[in-house]
């Protein structure tokens, strides 16, 4: 994929894929239903993950990802810092401390997951704490382009009580862009109908580095509990520390997740 992507001609998803994210809950019946298939999926290590939710959600919202990962071998954890109103006075503080507590605690790294925003605190936090944090996961994050490029900009501005426009700010959003020093894994969909699919795409090198982009057909409601999304999610956190090695797409995977030279 190219290092370039036109950031500043993107717009907000259209009428129909918003109204498609009303899939949702089908998503959600589809996880259930292959519940015993995705028991298949990558087994884990033990090791400590936290799940930050989206904007304006809370840690229901992330009940189905954590179940499913604590079914294979995780010790998970939900933000525990109530509904998600965007930047708050402490929040990342009291992120970075529930880090360094999991971490000290288990003396193990920690794997960051975040939907949506959560993405967002996800990678910043990773940003400020490499040395405690394992990877990160995000779903459907825009780290990469204008808020305004998203259906939940008015949203966020009701209530985080902050303007957009103060997210348009250069240096911010090559801060934002910029991965965090661990292994970073960023799951998106074309048909997302909150956040335009540019903004979730991590700018890879000529090498990758350990970054790296996940296509899956899914809404932005259901990126937290669709079925490929939770074996993608499998597959990364299963990865022996130290030894990462990009998400493949070979055999049976291809009917799911799209090759990177099909963008």
């Amino acid at each position: 994929m190219s290092d370039v992507i036109a950031f500043d001609t993107t717009k907000a998803p259209g009428v129909i894929k918003l109204a498609l994210e009303g899939r949702a809950p089908i998503e959600c019946g589809a996880a259930i239903a292959a519940w015993p298939l995705l028991r298949m999926a990558a087994g884990g290590d033990g090791h400590p993950v936290i799940v930050f939710p989206g904007l304006a959600a809370g840690d229901l919202s992330t009940v189905v990802l954590r179940s499913f990962l604590a079914s294979h071998g995780y010790r998970t954890h939900g933000w525990d810092l109530g509904l998600n109103f965007g930047p708050r006075d402490g929040v990342l503080r009291k992120s970075l401390d529930r880090v360094r507590l999991l971490h000290d605690e288990s003396q193990r790294k920690v794997s960051l997951i975040g939907w949506s925003l959560g993405g967002l605190y996800a990678r910043e936090v990773a940003k400020l704490f490499p040395d405690a944090v394992r990877c990160v996961i995000t779903l459907g994050t825009p780290f990469s382009g204008n808020m305004r490029a998203t259906n939940a900009w008015r949203l966020f501005e009701w209530v985080s009580g902050r303007s957009v426009d103060e997210t348009e700010d250069p240096e911010l959003m090559r801060r934002l862009r910029e991965p965090p020093p661990v292994p970073t894994t960023s799951i998106y969909s074309r048909s997302d109908g909150i956040v335009a699919w540019p903004l979730s795409l991590q700018r890879l090198g000529p090498s990758g580095g350990r970054a790296e982009n996940i296509e899956i057909q899914a809404s932005h409601l259901g990126l937290g509990m669709h079925p490929a999304a939770l074996y993608a999610i499998a597959d990364r956190l299963a990865q022996p520390e130290d030894q990462w090695k990009p998400f493949h797409r070979q055999g049976w995977r291809q009917l799911f997740f799209r090759q990177p030279q099909d963008r």
